[in-house]
């Protein structure tokens, strides 16, 4: 695996909202705190006709917009927008490649790429990459999701890539893993021994994974009415969070420890198929309603035209090894929903045997909180006397002990996961990057509840927006006598 860090940082997709909203402000913020190699030059490229300084002009723009004002020191920003330089290619025309070749000079052979193109270029782009030489033994190619729209065309994608970048150099991104708590969930689990023996069968009843979104299609209609919330989320952000859940302990951290005991927990996901779609699986679409107070449209109205494809989907998720034997993982996401939030809930085990019951006190199982956003924290709720003398009966009530990042970490910048990513890129490091056996396990499953769909004729059930989706979502956990987590 390639160790030295790269001298130049090709970026595709270079005029895109990607680039704008987070790839630009990622580099910056590396750049400003001096985390870059001094000598990286980025080289950016798209379609559109720049030259060096629009392009400046452009990346400054979005600088300004993405970035607090009191971090923005001139001197700081006209040092990173001279590490910039651009070169106008379509990437489906492989003579158009060379220019880039001549951009890199001599750091052809020693380039990290960050490939944020439509999936329908990767193979044209690998393609005209290796025609210019600039896939080099040292060069490593970041790709951005989505790959494929099922396994089959994963596969064709990384069969594309892997006749040019062997596996080491492959750096597949899910940016969910780049998240600081998503981090802090192998921190908590391997670095204390308070939970580790308790994070099983025995401690555990129950896992949620949610990412709820309150907005709409946002300029994606054509993408996202072809891909679903079981594609564009689940089959990627959501199974990663359920593998760094449920995975045995690595030996070490490092990339392929840590990437070996995911792809376990990928491989042990109980199949939901034709004939267990209907009970353990729920698909909604979006009708008219409100969200914060504002009537939203219909997802059919947004889109202009009916459609099949679900907006919001729930499931309940098995992994059948020893550790988590009969610990349902309810899984749910959609749009249009009330709140913005990503969150990992873990309800534990009551108690064996309550010794407050004989004075009235009422016990909560314990519950641990893992929120990535919109604020990462982590919270865990338990149980502790209430004050008072006592007189009618103790009274015990639940209570949380919070961890805030912000406040816990009030003297560390808030870093945005793009940054860690790109960082590890340059300089090599694929442990939070995903493994194609990872990603083709991924597929599989999700395949197999698609196909249940199919098979058994499941379309989506409409809810309001600004709900939690249809109402048998409720049922999904109310039948094992569990409630969501709201």
């Amino acid at each position: 695996m390639p160790t030295t860090a790269a001298r130049a940082l090709l970026l595709f997709g270079a005029t895109g909202d990607l680039a704008h909203r987070m790839l630009l402000p990622s580099l910056f913020g590396l750049h400003a705190d001096g985390l870059l190699p001094a000598e990286l030059r980025i080289i950016a490229t798209a379609r559109s006709a720049l030259d060096d300084g629009s392009y400046r002009a452009e990346a400054g723009a979005a600088i300004e917009r993405f970035i607090d004002a009191d971090r923005l020191k001139p001197e700081q920003v006209q040092s990173f927008l001279d590490r910039l330089s651009y070169v106008p290619v379509d990437a489906s025309d492989p003579d158009q490649f060379g220019a880039l070749a001549e951009a890199a000079g001599p750091d052809k052979d020693a380039l990290a790429i960050f490939l944020s193109t439509a999936p329908s270029l990767f193979s044209a782009t690998i393609s005209g990459l290796a025609q210019a030489g600039l896939a080099g033994n040292n060069v490593r190619l970041a790709l951005e999701k989505p790959l494929g729209t099922d396994l089959e065309s994963s596969r064709e994608i990384n069969d594309a890539v892997a006749a040019v970048f062997p596996e080491q150099r492959t750096f597949r991104i899910d940016h969910y893993l780049g998240k600081e708590t998503v981090q802090n969930l192998l921190a908590l689990r391997f670095g204390n021994t308070l939970f580790e023996p308790m994070w099983d069968a025995g401690g555990i009843d129950h896992v949620q994974i949610t990412v709820a979104e309150t907005v709409g299609l946002e300029g994606r209609a054509s993408y996202y009415d072809d891909s679903g919330a079981v594609r564009d989320m689940v089959q990627n952000h959501m199974l990663q969070l359920l593998a760094l859940v449920a995975m045995e302990p690595p030996a070490q951290f490092n990339a392929a420890e840590v990437r070996d005991e995911k792809v376990k927990v990928l491989r042990s996901l109980r199949p939901i198929d034709q004939s267990t779609v209907s009970t353990n699986s729920v698909t909604g679409q979006y009708g008219a309603g409100a969200i914060d107070g504002a009537p939203v449209p219909a997802y059919a109205d947004e889109l202009e035209h009916a459609s099949t494809t679900e907006t919001f989907v729930a499931l309940k998720a098995h992994v059948d090894n020893w550790r988590w034997k009969g610990v349902p993982f309810y899984i749910r996401t959609g749009k249009r929903l009330p709140t913005r939030r990503s969150e990992i809930f873990i309800q534990f085990k009551e108690v064996p045997h309550s010794i407050f019951a004989s004075r009235g006190a009422v016990l909560a199982p314990n519950k641990l909180l893992i929120r990535l956003q919109p604020e990462e924290d982590i919270r865990l709720l338990m149980m502790a006397k209430q004050p008072g003398l006592d007189r009618d009966g103790i009274r015990l009530r639940e209570v949380p002990l919070d961890l805030g990042m912000a406040n816990a970490f009030a003297d560390v910048r808030r870093r945005i996961a793009y940054e860690r990513l790109i960082l590890d890129l340059i300089e090599g490091d694929p442990t939070l990057f995903v493994r194609r056996d990872e990603v083709e396990a991924q597929w599989e499953w999700i395949d197999g509840i698609r196909n249940g769909w199919a098979a058994t004729g499941v379309t989506p059930k409409q809810y309001a927006a600004g709900t939690w989706g249809p109402s048998a979502a409720i049922a999904l956990t109310e039948r094992d006598g569990v409630s969501w987590h709201e």
